[in-house]
């Protein structure tokens, strides 16, 4: 494995190496070339050790972005989790949501002391609490230590090159800016906030927006009423954060509305896709099996119904996506009544 040089030393970011991604899948695979694009080496967990062995054969991740290739001598792979939280500071986390806690119940190093980012775009499940409050609450990470990626951002653009926005945030601003620094090449543009709850509720808001937006697409809702749809949905979004977190932000921002609307209209979104799927009358198991991919926003609809139930906030769209998926309501019906609650 590559040692850092003397360009590294000097660089603003040199507190926070060496730096680990965990996670295999396409974003995880994103993360890592946007980090590779600064840092001589990595360490990357996956958690299965013959993906590692076809990456390494291969020089690309064999099921996610096939097309990127690697130089795997700048990678260390590991299936041991302990091993990257006791040899690097920095933990970027980039797995499904879903599978955060069975992941981490591995995990026998203590990371109170380590600088803990997630690019997750979800909520963990069953807790109903965004990851970096997890991290806080479970493995005592402090505050100053918890960050976060956001902004829009599909893996697949990445992959290409093609010019990208992302926000590091974090309470530390110091460590906002070094890890902005650590992410930002070329093709990568960065900007800090102090927003760590706010973006990651956006994050999970902004796919439970795109399945509507694919619902009334699958529907054949056209471009005018999508556009509605997805001004609708950024009032909703921040009606419900001013609620919960309530700092300045403009909703404005790339991290907020951004990202907003670029999973709601790209057909790079799968959170857009699964929702088409549903309008057109796929059944929820049907869906996800056609799919293959793991649409963040069905888990995260479930839990941000219930979170909202603590704060009754008005949440029309929010409501109509969970009747759809949970209820089984006919999504027809769901959103003709969405469409009257507009103006």
């Amino acid at each position: 494995m590559a040692s850092y040089t003397t360009p590294i030393d000097n660089a603003p970011y040199r507190s926070l190496l060496p730096v680990a991604v965990i996670g295999s899948g396409s974003w995880a695979t994103a993360i890592a070339k946007i980090v590779l694009e600064n840092l001589p080496s990595i360490y990357w967990y996956m958690r299965r050790q013959d993906a590692i062995d076809d990456f390494v054969r291969q020089g690309h991740n064999p099921s996610y972005l096939t097309s990127l290739q690697f130089d795997t001598s700048r990678i260390h792979f590991t299936t041991d989790l302990n091993e990257v939280a006791r040899e690097c500071q920095t933990l970027i986390f980039v797995t499904p949501s879903p599978y955060l806690k069975s992941h981490l119940k591995k995990l026998k190093v203590r990371l109170s002391d380590k600088f803990v980012v997630t690019a997750i775009k979800g909520i963990v499940p069953d807790e109903n609490i965004v990851c970096t409050e997890y991290f806080r609450q479970v493995y005592n990470v402090p505050d100053e230590n918890l960050a976060v990626i956001g902004g829009p951002s599909h893996a697949e653009e990445v992959a290409l090159n093609r010019l990208t926005y992302l926000t590091a945030a974090c309470s530390d601003l110091s460590k906002a800016k070094q890890l902005a620094a650590a992410i930002t090449s070329t093709f990568i543009k960065t900007k800090v906030s102090q927003d760590v709850i706010g973006i990651e509720y956006a994050s999970v808001l902004k796919n439970v927006y795109a399945i509507a937006a694919g619902i009334c697409g699958g529907l054949k809702y056209g471009d005018n009423f999508q556009s509605v749809l997805m001004s609708n949905a950024a009032q909703e979004m921040n009606r419900f954060l001013r609620a919960v977190y309530p700092i300045e932000r403009n909703i404005y921002d790339s991290v907020y509305l951004g990202d907003l609307l670029v999973t709601g209209y790209s057909n790079f979104s799968r959170n857009r896709v699964f929702g088409t799927m549903i309008g057109r009358g796929y059944s929820v198991k049907s869906a996800q099996i056609e799919m293959e991919m793991i649409a963040e926003g069905y888990y995260g609809t479930k839990c941000m119904k219930d979170i909202n139930r603590r704060f009754h906030v008005n949440m029309p769209i929010l409501d109509a996506v969970y009747n759809i998926l949970y209820e089984r309501i006919a999504p027809a019906v769901e959103v003709k009544l969405l469409t009257d609650s507009f103006r």
